[in-house]
């Protein structure tokens, strides 16, 4: 038996060895390059004359680039409302794979001087010929030609679009990678989703808005308000959740170098033109045309001429014919600013030509971010399409990828599932095969919808950079009654994975010939519960129709781009509602009526692929084999170290005298972070310990440890004498009220009570029950549903909890919150009683003086480390400054002798409220009976230090 476990291990160690080479075999990616990074820092003048700028920089090179072997460049552009350190981590990753990457702060963000264009042509894209320029100049960067670099461009939302317009402006652009971002900021701002596109024959087509279109209100404000930040609040990120800037950034130049760079708290009235002044409040960053776009968008809430030129120039829409550098587009499924059919149109145009295009969507986007796994394969994605196209390599065949969904218990709007990809050789419609479609039948009749006075109230469906907002809901979104129109679907006799925008036909009338209406697609479970995917909707700006509600007018819809799986079972439903909270809505109330087009169906796109494991997996079937083949040896260690433990498990000889020792215990984290460090202290058998320490000191990781919750990276915990880990049978004597109640609302107190213990499988006799209801003191309340109470009260219940079985060592973190003062009063009366009967606590809390009134003892910790331990007595001083009171003032001077007489005693010092003085080695009590002694009438002897001085003296030290 002694040699059992040592071969057990030895075939585990093995066997993991064994996955470890096949996930490296089935990865089918090189290796990533274990060399230096080093970077230098660069200000690099772009433009001329009033448009001239300082663009802040940072080149990455890999140890690998010299000038006897240069390597290939990456231009990295970072997304709006960020910098150059948005993307320092993804400039790190590809040049650890032997990249130059330049990564630069956009004119008006960051450090970079200048206003915001916008990516427009004349300013950001100029720019990006001005940083090829440079890298052109660099012995260690890849030459195609003199003053032509092998470079790559990438980047997200607005660094995304750059890299298209770039490729477009700047033929040196050798291959890019644009993410999460536009084909038409007019189409994007201002959506208009009615039509079908017939001849595309791509997943995602989305109508293009020509002169008219709903404003994108809410989104459109957060874009301009992150830019229209005064200098030194730039915002940190492209929209929430997907940030890309970093905090306390400095946006715009130096003051004075232009109106949007002017801090108003130090505007002088006086010298200052107060136009300019204005100017700078209301457009901060932006440049004046852009300003004024946005102010006339957002007052009138409609696309005007102007404002639809000033988008389109900053649109790669109208160039994409231009683009020959090989384009590979990634696209978010949670995104309600760029949807799916804005990569859609850019793959469609940019293939038109004949350029090589890859498209990736991925689970996430600017509603959303992306998982640590996918966020790798998404780098791992931009690293191969370079690869592939500025070293020559071997071009990747799959032309289509998407997140599978699986219908695995997704959450909420989000892509169920999502461990999984298909693959596709194409994406649909890009050669000409289009993408096929399902028609599934809906019914409904026509439905009078109203449309209220100033759009409110309003559905609610979607928060910027929260996608859908029935997350918060429980699974709904938010229709108003009367606002919308429904179709569904009969029950599904089998699941439908809808990949893109589905398409449907629906007939409209209204009183005014115009109408506002937002079209969505909900998932209907059979107990009714609605999920609307990605909480997307289509916007429809319709013009012309009918007046007439006897003879409507035929609308062509195209629904939101979506991956989804509805399950066998469920209903489509399309709902047609006339308000939604993002977008600007008609002033005027009106009804309209909305039915289905004669012999309408929805037709849903699907697309076939091969469904893959999670990148760099190999076969499921030879995980799983491998999984279940780990858990059995795993089964087998743990039996067998248990009972090695239990051997190993002899008790110290003074474990029931001190219910708990920590000695060097050290928690951290896998990400560095080292919440405990090297803590050892004991606590004895009827102490009440009061566990100190400022936020983040450590106290509630140390508990946690203590009962078993989490274990310590280092070191040994001792309950009773003990080892305290995970499922030890000593923690039965313990009993723990740590980090919230987790009672059940729903239940009374007293129902709360008995089924915590009868969770414990222990005899009710032994859980004095009723010694721990007289603690809690609720009366009557005790048989009212716990809902019921107040903070106070349910903290009272939770603590008698921790009370039954009137446990050997009680533990509580901070217990007195939500109490008042006559129940935190007789909280002490109780923890106090509790010890001296022999048991242990240990309160950990903020309140200084009831842990100084409570406790008897103390721990005081900083930053995950033990200051001091002691006595409260100790910890305060047992001699000391002590302050004296006296009955008479006329006994003061008889009372200074006395004091200074006494051996080892300071400088006796009168202040207002009475003699002050270190009495150094001599108790207080010693003190006080030589004060008696001499006849000075002693009205109050105290330390003149509090346990929060000493605390606050401590933690301070530390």
């Amino acid at each position: 038996m002694a040699t059992a476990l040592p071969t057990a291990l030895l075939v585990v160690l093995l066997t993991l060895g064994a996955v470890v080479a096949v996930l490296a075999a089935g990865a089918g990616r090189p290796a990533r390059a274990a060399e230096d990074v080093r970077t230098e820092d660069a200000r690099i003048a772009s433009g001329s004359g009033a448009d001239a700028v300082e663009l802040d920089t940072t080149l990455y090179l890999p140890a690998s680039a010299t000038a006897e072997d240069p390597a290939p460049a990456v231009l990295l552009a970072h997304g709006f409302g960020g910098s150059k350190q948005s993307v320092a981590d993804d400039a790190r990753d590809l040049a650890g794979r032997g990249y130059v990457v330049l990564a630069w702060s956009a004119r008006g963000f960051g450090a970079s001087t200048g206003q915001i264009g916008l990516d427009d042509p004349r300013y950001e894209v100029a720019d990006v010929s001005t940083l090829l320029d440079r890298l052109a100049e660099r012995d260690d960067v890849l030459l195609d030609g003199p003053g032509d670099p092998r470079a790559g461009v990438a980047g997200a939302s607005y660094g995304g679009a750059l890299s298209l317009l770039a490729a477009a402006y700047d033929q040196r652009v050798d291959a890019i990678a644009p993410q999460i971002t536009w084909n038409s900021l007019t189409t994007a701002l201002f959506p208009d989703d009615q039509g079908i596109l017939e001849d595309a024959g791509t997943p995602a087509p989305t109508p293009r808005t020509d002169d008219a279109g709903v404003f994108k209100r809410l989104w459109a404000g957060l874009f301009f308000g992150m830019g229209s930040a005064p200098s030194g609040q730039a915002p940190t990120g492209d929209g929430p959740p997907a940030g890309n800037g970093a905090p306390g950034e400095q946006a715009g130049g130096p003051a004075g170098a232009d109106p949007s760079s002017a801090d108003p708290s130090s505007v002088d009235p006086s010298s200052v033109d107060q136009a300019a002044v204005a100017q700078a409040l209301t457009c901060g960053r932006f440049r004046p045309e852009i300003c004024a776009a946005y102010q006339d968008a957002a007052s009138t809430g409609t696309l005007t001429p102007e404002v639809a030129a000033v988008l389109e120039r900053s649109s790669p829409a109208g160039v994409l014919d231009r683009i020959t550098a090989p384009t590979l587009l990634i696209q978010g499924t949670q995104d309600s600013l760029f949807g799916l059919g804005e990569a859609d149109a850019n793959a469609r145009g940019i293939a038109a030509t004949g350029t090589p295009v890859q498209v990736v969507w991925y689970d996430g986007g600017h509603d959303a971010g992306a998982s640590d796994r996918v966020t790798a394969d998404l780098r791992d994605q931009v690293a191969g399409w370079f690869d592939a196209h500025l070293r020559n390599g071997t071009v990747d065949p799959v032309g289509f990828r998407y997140p599978a969904p699986t219908g695995l218990g997704g959450g909420v709007g989000r892509v169920q599932g999502g461990s999984r990809v298909v693959e596709a050789d194409e994406y649909p419609g890009l050669d000409g095969d289009p993408v096929a479609r399902l028609g599934v039948a809906l019914d409904g009749g026509t439905q009078p919808v109203v449309t209220p006075a100033g759009g409110s109230p309003a559905a609610l469906t979607t928060v910027p950079g929260l996608g859908g907002i029935g997350a918060a809901l429980s699974g709904g979104t938010l229709e108003v009654p009367g606002q919308f129109a429904a179709f569904a679907s009969p029950e599904l006799d089998e699941a439908v994975e809808v990949v893109g925008a589905p398409q449907v036909r629906i007939a409209v009338s209204s009183p005014t010939g115009e109408a506002t209406l937002f079209a969505k697609l909900y998932d209907v479970g059979p107990d009714g519960t609605t999920t609307l995917p990605a909480g997307l909707v289509s916007p429809l700006a319709l013009s012309d129709v009918s007046t007439d509600p006897a003879t409507p007018t035929e609308v062509a819809v195209t629904l939101p781009g979506i991956v989804h799986r509805f399950e066998a079972g469920h209903t489509m439903r399309v709902v047609v509602s006339s308000t939604d909270q993002g977008y600007a809505l008609p002033a005027d109330a009106a009804v309209y009526t909305v039915g289905l087009a004669d012999g309408a169906e929805l037709a849903v796109p699907e697309v076939a692929g091969e469904v893959q494991a999670t990148a760099g997996t190999a076969r499921w079937w030879v995980l799983l084999g491998v999984v279940v083949a780990l858990g059995l040896l795993g089964w087998l260690v743990a039996v067998l170290w248990g009972r090695r433990r239990r051997r190993a498990d002899t008790p110290a000889a003074d474990g029931e005298d001190v219910p708990l020792r920590f000695t060097g215990v050290t928690k951290a984290y896998k990400d560095g972070f080292v919440a405990v460090r090297d803590l050892s202290f004991e606590v004895r058998r009827g102490q009440v310990l009061g566990l100190l320490g400022p936020n983040g000191a450590g106290k509630t990781t140390s508990l946690r440890m203590l009962m078993g919750l989490i274990r310590p990276t280092e070191g040994r915990i001792e309950v009773f004498g003990h080892d305290a880990g995970p499922g030890a049978p000593v923690l039965s004597r313990l009993g723990s009220f740590v980090e919230g109640t987790g009672l059940q609302p729903h239940l009374s107190g007293r129902d709360n009570l008995t089924l915590y213990w009868a969770a414990t499988g222990r005899p009710v006799a032994d859980a004095h029950m009723d010694e721990a209801i007289e603690v809690a003191g609720l009366g009557a309340a005790l048989d009212k549903p716990v809902r019921s109470y107040s903070q106070g009260m349910r903290q009272r219940v939770a603590i008698a909890q921790a009370m039954l079985g009137l446990p050997d060592l009680l533990v509580l973190d901070e217990p007195t919150n939500g109490l008042d003062p006559p129940q935190i009063h007789a909280m002490r009366d109780v923890l106090r009683s509790y010890a001296a009967t022999g048991r242990t606590v240990i309160v950990s809390s903020h309140l200084l003086a009831e842990i100084e009134q409570t406790c008897s003892h103390v721990v005081v910790m900083a930053k995950g480390r033990k200051i001091v331990q002691g006595t409260v007595e100790e910890i305060v001083g047992t001699g000391g400054s002590v302050l004296i009171g006296l009955a008479d003032d006329a006994d003061a001077e008889r009372a200074a002798e006395v004091l200074a007489g006494l051996a080892g005693a300071g400088p006796v010092e009168r202040t207002d409220e009475g003699l002050v003085v270190d009495l150094g080695p001599t108790s207080r009590a010693a003190a006080l009976t030589a004060l008696v002694q001499a006849g000075v009438a002693v009205d109050q002897l105290t330390p003149r230090r509090r346990l929060e001085d000493a605390f606050l003296s401590l933690v301070g030290e530390s």
